[in-house]
């Protein structure tokens, strides 16, 4: 079953969240997971510490490998063909028209069970629409039911006659089993690495999974969680900028920053541990400006 929401423009992290808590979530309940491509509002902090406050896990499909979120980028497909063919007279339409795409999607039956995704959901398959033979007192209101109909029988037909799993499944073979722990050759070819290099194929051997390393310089520090904006690559690992420190809180024997990140929202504030901080001028600028903040000895002189 699939829910198609036409947005205005990308969603930031904060503003996915809404979309889906109001529009999906009240309908199916939090899900146990979330899996997702690497846009921008999906690798967001926000996004991460979202899901972790539902019990939700946060799966991300592979960068530059669509086929890990298959069913999605199937019905993408579907979905813009059914879209060009309504709306191509009139491509600012296109809004008023994913109803009727999901809905014909919906409501009708799946080879593989025989049954249409909403049978599945609720337990029973919905009326369909009606013989449009008889006559209607507003033919305003005739005509929007007429031009409803022709839209999901076309889409019908549509989805009907194009085989994308078919078609996808029949020039693939199997993927490898990978177990953490497992070494494998991993490809720098969409790896936007920063160093001189006239044949760099591989970038040795690495564990499953890997995770990028953390680089410092100047007042820049490395989170673990990749971030929207693109980051600087030295010494091969993503480096970020810091904007300012904003607030300091005892965790546990040590101490976390509230970092304000060059280029990104309020939204995208987050709590570093002391330690991960390289450029220690930036604690030492902080305690300068708090002296009645909890810090290391010495730290504001």
């Amino acid at each position: 079953m699939v829910h198609f929401i036409p947005l205005p423009k990308l969603p930031s992290a904060e503003e996915t969240a809404e979309v889906v808590l109001h529009l999906l979530f009240r309908l199916h309940g939090f899900p146990r997971d979330i899996l997702s491509d690497r846009g921008p509002q999906f690798v967001a902090r926000f996004w991460k510490a979202f899901c972790n406050l539902l019990r939700a896990t946060v799966s991300l499909s592979s960068g530059h490998h669509p086929q890990t979120n298959g069913q999605t980028e199937r019905l993408n497909q579907e979905l813009e063909t059914g879209l060009r063919c309504l709306a191509s007279r009139n491509p600012s339409s296109w809004s008023k028209h994913v109803i009727w795409v999901e809905y014909a999607h919906n409501t009708l039956p799946c080879s593989s069970s025989g049954m249409s995704p909403f049978q599945c959901a609720y337990g029973y398959q919905p009326p369909l629409f009606p013989s449009l033979q008889r006559e209607a007192s507003v033919p305003s209101a005739l005509d929007l039911v007429r031009r409803c109909h022709w839209i999901w029988t076309r889409q019908a037909l549509l989805r009907n006659s194009a085989r994308y799993k078919k078609a996808a499944d029949r020039h693939r073979l199997p993927a490898p089993s990978y177990q953490s722990g497992h070494r494998v050759w991993l490809s720098t070819r969409d790896l936007p690495l920063r160093v001189e290099s006239l044949a760099m194929v591989h970038e040795g051997s690495s564990h499953v999974p890997c995770q990028s390393t953390e680089a410092a310089v100047g007042k820049h520090i490395g989170p673990s969680l990749q971030s929207p904006a693109t980051p600087r690559f030295i010494g091969g690992g993503p480096v970020y900028t810091v904007k300012k420190l904003l607030a300091v809180r005892l965790q546990g024997r040590g101490r976390q920053y509230l970092v304000d990140w060059e280029g990104y929202g309020p939204e995208e504030r987050s709590w570093v541990s002391a330690r991960n901080i390289m450029d220690l001028v930036l604690i030492q600028d902080f305690h300068r400006l708090h002296p009645e903040e909890p810090g290391p000895s010495g730290a504001g002189r």
